[in-house]
């Protein structure tokens, strides 16, 4: 794992169409749902050691969760994956979705799977 990057400097990437950037939100899916940061894809922190063979080829990975906390144990999981570039960079969203003063998407999760998991409470954004 290479560290935190600030939300600011995400926004920055974001803003100038870096393209080998890939946005992990390890949030479960109707969280996910009510708001993400633009482009992100979804993989529930339970679901990411049997899917992290999607960000096969990757250059650069930042993992995103509400606080900033369990999106460092998902970038470490990550790094510590084979089929990644030793070059890539993996990096935690420092503060997290509580930081993040950019847009936010809605809608459904782009993972492919339709499953669900608990929802962390009706009025929750996060």
């Amino acid at each position: 794992m290479d560290g935190e990057i600030a939300p600011a400097e995400l926004q920055d990437l974001l803003d100038g169409g870096e393209t080998d950037l890939r946005i992990v939100d390890i949030r479960n899916p109707p969280a996910f749902e009510r708001g993400h940061i633009p482009g992100s894809t979804n993989i529930p922190f339970p679901r990411l050691p049997n899917m992290v063979q999607q960000l096969d080829g990757a250059e650069r990975v930042i993992t995103v969760c509400p606080h900033g906390e369990s999106s460092v144990q998902a970038a470490r999981l990550i790094a510590s994956y084979e089929g990644l570039d030793d070059d890539a960079q993996i990096e935690s969203l420092a503060g997290g979705l509580r930081d993040w003063d950019g847009d936010l998407d809605t809608g459904p999760a782009d993972d492919g799977d339709a499953t669900t998991e608990a929802d962390e409470g009706p009025a929750s954004p996060f």
